[in-house]
């Protein structure tokens, strides 16, 4: 089953900037030869329902062995059956209509 999600992955105790944390996991997802983009507060990613947390696991697993004692990581997920939709495919019928 194919899944779009919205990933923010924080790391907790590692002061203010996280953004190496983060390029580590883009890193990961590009490993992965999954599709995502980046924004201000997140990532979106898409791809086999398995694969995709797959990737969020390893993401965890890396920051953890980067030094981060805690993680909180806030996902939300979207999946349909009635037809293929990717993550272009939502934002172009958005600008089609403004």
């Amino acid at each position: 089953m194919k899944v779009i999600i919205d990933l923010c992955v924080v790391p907790l105790g590692v002061g203010v900037s996280v953004s190496k944390y983060v390029a580590a996991c883009h890193e990961i997802i590009n490993q992965a030869g999954l599709k995502s983009e980046l924004h201000a507060y997140g990532t979106n990613i898409e791809g086999e329902w398995d694969q995709v947390f797959g990737v969020v696991k390893t993401c965890h697993e890396r920051i953890h062995e980067m030094g981060a004692p805690r993680i909180t990581t806030t996902i939300k997920a979207g999946t349909r059956i009635d037809r293929d939709q990717t993550m272009a495919d939502k934002v172009a019928s958005v600008r089609e209509k403004v």
